[in-house]
This record gives structure tokens, C-alpha cells and sequence, in this order.
């Protein structure tokens, strides 16, 4: 079932007065790794996360408590401006907690950020490319795609332009805008290889940004999409067959990297991450097995390689990084449907993994 929402006269309800009131959206993730919110009425108008107290949801009912004790508790981290509201209306992207304080199990933001203070000197710099579709629920293919068989084989759709090769132009384009507006450091949106697959990219974030940047970008890519009627999918093989599949391409870099002379580090880092090339691979994504084949642009899930300008290794250095000598790598194993906080986290942390 599809609803899409009366945008006119919502507006008739949105434009009255609200005399004082700030409404805040609290938005979780919940423990299939999927966002949650709900709203709380404030009386001034929040500067920071820091400002907005702790609250609580019913645990039992998004997979994370029983429900004899079913109190998560949540804890704002991350506030941006509200595209839906305007005004002085705001979300805020929240850690959960359980009642005796300590994280939940499934806050992977806690353990990351420690990892990003203990090297904040180095200035861990990252740029996230996520991947989606979009579906239509009523027929549950890709929106745009015939009721019966499949449309034209991969080719025209990437970066394409015009009717026949793209799908939902004006979805992306409502999500980039609102991305803008809400405070997120999007840097850019295009059309993919399979026909309704989309990119943004978030970033350059420093250290914990890139998670939080990511998680907020794509609360507001379902809520967007929601006002259209249409599902996303982050799965990374949403179609199976000879369809590129769904990843979060990870680019990092360090200060040391960003200077001259730093390929040197970018090397050094990538040797560390090899040697820990399944622990990354634990953490980069449910179902991942089905898009890190070795087709279709990736390299395979089982083994571990590295090269400039090679987009079917694990880790590509830029051709430009390459002629310079300098700049960051990009990490082509993490899926689409990632926990960015794990996956940030376990490259710094082998980054500055001890030599043996």
C-alpha cells in the first residue's frame, strides 16, 4: 500500500502560528538498523544537542528490550534544522542507552567515538557514498520498472538524463535540497548503473561527523521518499541477477595522508587493513556475500587486494592520489546498508593498528 501525502494542505496546518513552541523529531536507530522518531514540544529554540534532555521509547517494539522491562533511553547527539517543519523546528539524531546508563548493543556510535577521540589528532577526515533504490510498493519492483519483465539492460541509466533512463529525478532532487537546508554535508547526488538506483555522497566529515552526517541524510532520503509514496532499499542486492548491487563506498584520509608525501601513509594504512580483511568485512554489511562477487565493479568478499584506479579491488587509490602522492583511499567493500559508526571506526582503529 501507497499513501502520498497532501502537501497542499499541510501547508494550511504548517504556516500557523506556534506561538513560542519548537517541536524537535528524536530519531534513532533501532535493532534491525533501521530509524525510528518521534517528536517532543521545547520552549526555546535548541543551540546544540547538549541542550535537549534525555527521553525514552518502548524498546519491545523496535527490537531492542522484553517487554516487561521495555525502557530505552535516548540521548541526543547530533542536531540539525527541520526541512519538513522549517522554522525554528529541528531533528536530532540520538544514541540509546539501556536504563542502567551503559550503551545499548545496538549503539555503535559510543565505541566509535571513542576511537575517533583517541586519535583525534590525526584528523580523520570521510566521505560516504550511499547507495539505494527506490521501490514502488504497490507492484514491489523498482519504481519506474515495468509490471511484467525488466527494463533495458545496464548502460544508459548511469548519470543518465532524460525520460526512459531516469526515475525519480524529482525525489533526489527534494532530498538534496532538504539535505541542504537541515545543516548535512552532502556533497553531491548522481544516478547509478542499475535503472532507479541512486548516490549521495556525504562528506568530507571529521571523525564521528561522518556517521552521524550519513545517519541524518538518510532519515531524511525515507521521509522524503515517504511524501512521494515511495519505499528505499539499501539492500546490496536489491535485484538479483546481472544487476550491480548496493554499497557505501568509504573514502578516508588522515592529515598525514593529506600532505606531501603522503601515499606513504595511504599504503601503510591499507597493508594494516589487509591483514584484518575478514574483521572488516564482519562489520560491512548484512547480505554482503551477494554484491562482493567480484563482478559488477567490486572485488570478491574473500579476498583482499589493492591498486590505482582499479574500482574492482577492495581499496582503490584515486588515479589522481596516485599522480600526486598524496590524499586519501576509498574502501569499496562496505554495503549499502552498513552502521557507518562500525565501519569508520574499524579503519581508524586498523589504521593505527600496532606493527607486528
Amino acid at each position: 500500500m501507497s499513501v502520498v501525502s497532501n502537501a497542499k494542505l499541510l501547508e494550511k496546518y504548517l504556516s500557523l502560528e506556534q506561538h513560542g513552541a519548537v517541536q524537535v523529531e528524536y530519531v534513532w536507530i533501532d535493532g534491525f538498523n533501521n530509524l525510528r522518531s518521534k517528536t517532543k514540544t521545547v520552549t526555546k529554540v535548541p543551540q546544540s544537542a547538549a541542550e535537549l534532555s534525555e527521553w525514552n521509547y518502548d524498546g519491545s517494539s523496535t527490537g531492542q528490550a522484553e517487554g516487561h522491562d521495555s525502557d530505552v533511553l535516548i540521548q541526543p547527539v547530533a542536531l540539525f534544522n527541520d526541512p519538513f517543519r522549517g522554522g525554528d523546528n529541528k531533528f536530532v539524531l540520538c544514541e540509546t542507552f539501556n536504563p542502567d546508563g551503559t550503551p545499548h548493543k545496538s549503539n555503535y556510535r559510543n565505541a566509535c567515538k571513542k576511537i575517533m577521540d583517541a586519535h583525534a589528532d590525526s584528523k580523520p577526515w570521510f566521505g560516504l557514498e550511499q547507495e539505494y533504490m527506490f521501490m514502488d510498493p504497490q507492484t514491489e519492483k523498482p519504481y519506474g520498472w515495468p509490471k511484467l519483465g525488466y527494463p533495458e539492460p545496464q548502460g544508459k541509466y548511469y548519470c543518465g538524463v532524460g525520460a526512459g533512463k531516469i526515475f525519480g529525478r524529482d525525489i533526489i532532487e527534494a532530498h538534496y535540497r532538504a539535505c541542504l537546508y537541515a545543516g548535512i554535508k552532502i556533497s553531491g547526488i548522481n544516478a547509478e548503473v542499475s535503472a532507479s538506483q541512486f548516490e549521495f555522497q556525504v562528506g568530507p566529515c571529521l571523525g564521528i561527523e561522518g556517521g552521524d552526517h550519513l545517519w541524518a541524510a538518510r532519515y531524511l532520503l525515507e521521509r522524503v521518499a515517504e511524501d512521494f509514496g515511495i519505499a528505499v532499499t539499501i539492500h546490496p542486492k536489491p535485484i538479483k541477477g546481472d544487476w550491480n548491487g548496493a554499497g557505501c563506498h568509504t573514502n578516508f584520509s588522515t592529515e598525514e595522508m593529506r600532505q606531501e608525501g603522503g601515499i606513504v601513509a595511504i599504503e601503510s594504512a591499507i597493508k594494516k587493513m589487509a591483514k584484518r580483511h575478514m574483521e572488516h568485512i564482519a562489520v560491512y554489511g548484512e547480505d554482503n556475500d551477494q554484491r562482493l562477487t567480484g563482478r559488477h565493479e567490486t572485488g570478491h568478499i574473500e579476498t583482499f587486494n589493492y591498486g590505482v584506479a582499479n574500482r574492482g579491488a577492495s581499496i582503490r587509490i584515486p588515479r589522481q592520489v596516485g599522480k600526486e602522492g598524496k590524499g586519501y583511499l576509498e574502501d569499496r567493500r562496505p554495503a549499502s546498508n552498513i552502521d557507518p559508526y562500525r565501519v569508520t571506526g574499524i579503519i581508524v582503529e586498523s589504521t593505527f593498528w600496532p606493527e607486528n
